[in-house]
């Protein structure tokens, strides 16, 4: 026979663990609808992406890739992971961190001839973050 006030401990920290894993489950079932992926150009295949409206696809901006439209705002470039560089074509105004070599994320679809028609890019930066305080010296150049 088991002592009463041991089994009211018990019967408490069994509640305890379960409603933490109660809570635990709520915040990742609501997080799960918040994760935004994307595809790299290695991994979209043409055929079966034609089907989906929308997705993204992340990767690298080719060095010496990039193009302006004489008139408008149209730019193309490719995209890369380093396996496969896809061409991407987009009208609209470029994010300030938008750069060749820099890490993008652009959202479309893939048009009949197997480029992304982009609706949205969205520019990534590095986790480096650096007080202006400290970039200015190192910026300097030296006498």
């Amino acid at each position: 026979m088991m002592n009463p006030q041991r089994k009211r401990r018990l019967l408490t920290v069994g509640a305890m663990v379960f409603g933490v894993a109660i809570a635990a489950g709520l915040v990742l079932y609501a997080l799960r609808s918040n994760i935004n992926l994307y595809f790299t150009p290695s991994q979209v295949d043409p055929v079966a992406m034609q089907s989906l409206p929308q997705f993204r696809m992340g990767g690298l901006v080719v060095k010496g890739s990039v193009s302006h439209d004489k008139a408008g705002l149209g730019v193309h470039f490719q995209l890369t992971d380093y396996n496969r560089a896809l061409w991407v074509h987009y009208n609209g105004i470029l994010p300030a961190l938008f750069r060749e070599g820099q890490g993008l994320v652009v959202q479309g679809h893939l048009t009949a001839s197997g480029d992304f028609l982009a609706n949205q890019v969205l520019a990534k930066h590095d986790e480096n973050y650096r007080p202006p305080a400290i970039q200015a010296p190192v910026k300097e150049p030296a006498v």
